[in-house]
């Protein structure tokens, strides 16, 4: 049997974007055969690892994170941004190495936005890592990256689900993952007796560092900030996939968790491998009705 060549577009959302990896595992069982990527933000960090081969061993690290772990990895000392992204690039390096894009088996583009010049940059050669560091840099959290004499930032910005880097495929099919989806209602998530808000365990991780209270308050400057991010991530990318439609989407809702809840990464991953399931068996259906 051959495999379905597939373009897959993986969109930005934060830790909403542990769903693709279960979208991956799931096309891989299937005789899905990814042959291109193009990913912004989480999506490029995802994506970029699947294309190096190297997401079985990011999924092993992600999935025994806490918290804690996390916020060893946010250097409070950007320029631009609260975080500079350099102890946490350093730590992507100690898991995955770094290759150049050009030499990937599998076609690969990082999107990101060049706040200067306000347009799309596609990143599709060079470093690995640091076309994902520049489609990470989520604004006001994260520093922004010079790239080429460039200052990019998350591709989210202008493109949160880049299906343009596919145009050109040959492939059979362009999937493309939308983090954004609209909020449905979810079943409460069982919390331990000691578990605290993520601000609040911000503030007791960093108890002895001075950390602005825009950062961590509940209506802080950049909770606004963020929330206002995503609103805006939430149009643009209706009206991208109403432009450009993929062959199929999946939509995962925009609450499904928090920004940073990387905590909850083998929740997410489920999410995502069962969603794609079910918007699969849909579209199987739907092409068994219109045959008969």
């Amino acid at each position: 049997m051959n495999k379905k060549k597939v373009s897959l577009v993986l969109g930005s959302g934060g830790a909403r974007g542990m769903a693709h990896i279960g979208v991956i595992k799931w096309l891989e069982e299937n005789d899905y055969e990814i042959q291109s990527i193009s990913g912004c933000s989480i999506g490029a960090l995802i994506g970029g690892f699947y294309a190096a081969g190297k997401l079985d061993v990011y999924v092993e690290w992600i999935k025994d994170i806490d918290v804690i772990d996390m916020l060893k990895l946010l250097d409070f000392k950007g320029s631009g941004g609260f975080v500079s992204g350099e102890t946490l690039m350093v730590k992507m390096q100690e898991l995955v190495g770094d290759y150049n894009i050009e030499d990937l088996p599998i076609k690969f583009t990082a999107v990101a936005a060049d706040i200067d010049a306000r347009k799309e940059v596609w990143i599709n050669e060079g470093s690995l890592l640091n076309a994902i560091r520049a489609s990470i840099s989520l604004p006001l959290f994260f520093t922004p990256h010079l790239h080429n004499g460039k200052l990019l930032v998350d591709g989210g910005v202008l493109n949160p689900v880049p299906i343009a880097p596919t145009f050109d495929d040959t492939t059979d099919l362009t999937i493309a993952v939308n983090l954004s989806g609209d909020a449905i209602t979810l079943l409460p998530i069982k919390k331990k007796k000691k578990d605290l808000p993520f601000s609040q365990k911000i503030k007791e991780y960093m108890r002895n560092i001075s950390l602005p209270d825009s950062m961590t308050k509940e209506k802080g400057m950049y909770v606004v900030a963020n929330k206002s991010f995503e609103a805006m991530q939430s149009t643009i990318t209706r009206m991208k996939l109403a432009a450009y439609p993929p062959d199929i989407e999946i939509t995962v809702p925009e609450n499904l968790c928090g920004t940073f809840e990387f905590n909850r990464a083998q929740e997410i991953i489920k999410y995502g491998y069962n969603l794609c399931e079910k918007i699969f068996e849909l579209r199987e259906i739907a092409s068994s009705i219109k045959k008969d």
